[in-house]
């Protein structure tokens, strides 16, 4: 019987699958932090998985007792803040571009 090796840390997000994993495994559902929260259903807190939502995501942190950047990393920044999405984020690259009227990376 072969052994695979413990999963390492990686800086990439974690698969949805992994994530209801994780959830299960503390006998938590999606339905549950939904009802916990006074939301409808779960709908909204699954649609984190596909696109960047924070205040879901921080529900569903909460539940797994971790910080979203743990399981969104390319979603947040090191300091834990959320990265801007959506039209901010266009507008926020491109001020970044032009400094002093030169053009800059963005960072």
């Amino acid at each position: 019987m072969t052994t695979r090796p413990a999963k390492k840390a990686s800086r990439e997000d974690w698969h949805p699958a992994d994530i209801k994993a994780a959830l299960h495994k503390r006998g938590i559902t999606l339905a549950g932090i939904a009802k916990a929260y006074g939301l409808r259903d779960s709908t909204s807190l699954s649609s984190c998985f596909v696109r960047s939502y924070p205040a879901n995501e921080k529900r569903i942190a909460d539940a797994l007792g971790v910080h979203p950047k743990e399981i969104w990393p390319s979603r947040y920044y090191e300091n834990g803040e959320p990265k801007p999405r959506g039209f901010r984020a266009v507008q926020c690259n491109a001020a970044s571009r032009v400094v002093n009227g030169n053009l800059a990376l963005a960072a």
